[in-house]
């Protein structure tokens, strides 16, 4: 299928590994032009480089931390000037550390919040003018499962990922008619360094091994296993398509059906 996205500008947070990186492979295959963001400079230029060989029509490295509010406007700034505008927005960042609600702490949700809430709503509001201008715009949360059914241990994910979900479905009604869309893609148990980390730390809780704890995990979810990154970002690039176009303020799941309810 061709998504028409040939030419359409993305810019993809937290892309140089995992599911960012999953992202913005699939729209290189799709020819669009790209800007991806992450801490690390020299990871995000072999990243770059391998996009472009795979089919993106450009791509540009640009380091940000989401914890910054200054370097969202800069990271916004650098993208409009490196493509000449951002027809997609893709926000994603490093999740929270895991914990119970009973060890959570007032710094630590706030500390949190300024970058689950408040960076994407800062970068997507600094980018929104030029889309409306256009008439034309993609915006993508990558979200979690927790949004619709709180995961054990992750607190500060389950409260926060709320807020912007909240966020999301308001926005989207209010920029529909002009050819905005506004979707979450809420990952299960994707085989990411991040669900290793949180199985590391549910292992550490409990006295296992980590593979313990994966393969117990894995005998809750239908499809017996973790999922692949290949297996999220083909699903984005579609939400992001031409064909896409009258899906707007919904969470998509890609979960292997862990998820109980629909």
């Amino acid at each position: 299928m061709n998504l028409g996205l040939k030419g359409k500008r993305a810019l993809v947070m937290g892309a140089s590994k995992g599911l960012g990186r999953s992202i913005a492979d699939a729209l290189a295959a799709e020819g669009a032009a790209l800007v991806i963001s992450g801490r690390d400079q020299a990871s995000l230029d072999v990243a770059a480089k391998e996009l472009v060989a795979a089919g993106a029509a450009s791509c540009t490295g640009i380091p940000a931390d989401v914890s910054k509010p200054e370097q969202m406007d800069a990271l916004a700034d650098g993208a409009v000037a490196a493509m000449g505008g951002v027809d997609i927005l893709v926000q994603n960042h490093g999740g929270p550390p895991p914990g119970p609600a009973l060890e959570v702490t007032e710094a630590l949700l706030s500390t949190w919040f300024q970058s689950i809430v408040l960076s994407p709503i800062r970068i997507t509001n600094r980018l929104l003018p030029g889309m409306r201008e256009r008439k034309y715009g993609r915006i993508i949360n990558v979200g979690s499962t927790g949004m619709l059914q709180p995961l054990p241990n992750m607190v500060l994910s389950n409260t926060l990922r709320a807020s912007i979900m909240g966020w999301m479905k308001t926005l989207s009604a209010e920029v529909a008619h002009e050819g905005i869309t506004c979707n979450i893609v809420a990952p299960g148990a994707i085989r990411t360094d991040r669900s290793l980390e949180t199985a590391g730390s549910l292992a550490k809780r409990q006295g296992k091994t980590v593979d313990e704890v994966i393969a117990e995990r894995s005998k809750t979810i239908p499809a017996g296993r973790y999922g692949l990154p290949g297996e999220y970002g083909p699903l984005v690039a579609f939400l992001c398509s031409e064909q896409a176009a009258y899906i707007t303020g919904s969470i998509m799941r890609t979960d292997g059906g862990m998820v109980r309810g629909w």
